[in-house]
């Protein structure tokens, strides 16, 4: 079953044309990267699957909803509760702790407070967070703060996840420790289409898709491949392309 199915969709901006007639399809419980250098068009490609941008011509459809026609209240219905959104820079709100910010949409969508708390309370269980629940941002590693961004993004069970260089901003381990709250995420169901220009962290995916000038180029499955040997082969298409990656150790 598909969660995410894009036909011919396209987008201009005056004479440039940042994607050019992009068809593309995600399975529900696939966790999709999509890769490509500087200017390729793969953060144009999720601004228009998040609805935060609209596309020129296409469509695009998530749970066989097409989105691309939504307005009003009932884009922000969508985006409350179809689609899970993880920033560069978790985007948590300093003034509530990491339990008010996960809980906020469940909130706002009027969920009990009986079942706002206890699935809070699972979501960071799942994501190894349980023990900042009751801090602020400020009082968390940047890490901390990404895993709590991922719980605030799936404890509303959306049918997609977004994540837009989920790991830019992290070292090493903290972008590992991630990665690996993101296995357990997608291995309990979530569906997750990921933006980066690691290929450390495209390695973990199921499947990469490659963009440039506003196409997709490639695209490559790990299937019973080694993360290694997936690495591996990431990397050669990112070399032909003009790219970096880090070092599976």
């Amino acid at each position: 079953m598909n969660i995410l199915t894009l036909k011919d969709v396209s987008k201009i901006y005056g004479e440039l044309k940042a994607l050019d007639n992009i068809n593309l399809t995600v399975e529900k419980g696939e966790w999709l990267a999509i890769m490509g250098p500087s200017g390729s068009g793969k953060t144009t490609l999720l601004n228009c699957i998040s609805t935060i941008d609209q596309p020129t011509a296409g469509h695009i459809f998530v749970d066989d909803q097409e989105i691309t026609s939504l307005r009003g209240r009932d884009l922000a219905t969508f985006r409350r509760d179809r689609l899970g959104f993880i920033f560069q820079d978790a985007n948590l709100l300093d003034t509530l702790t990491a339990r008010e910010n996960i809980a906020l949409s469940l909130t706002i969508g009027h969920v009990s407070a009986k079942e706002t708390l206890q699935r809070v309370e699972e979501v960071a269980h799942r994501l190894e967070i349980s023990e900042v629940l009751d801090k602020f941002p400020h009082e968390m590693s940047g890490g901390q703060r990404q895993r709590v961004a991922a719980a605030r993004a799936i404890v509303t069970n959306p049918s997609l996840v977004l994540a837009d260089e989920p790991t830019g901003s992290l070292d090493s381990k903290n972008a590992r420790a991630l990665l690996e709250s993101f296995e357990g995420m997608n291995r309990t169901g979530a569906t997750i289409a990921m933006v980066t220009h690691d290929s450390f962290a495209a390695s973990y995916a199921h499947r990469v898709v490659f963009i440039k000038d506003g196409r997709i180029f490639n695209e490559i499955v790990r299937g019973e491949k080694g993360r290694k040997q997936f690495f591996d082969e990431i990397m050669d298409v990112v070399s032909f392309l003009g790219g970096e990656g880090a070092d599976v150790r």
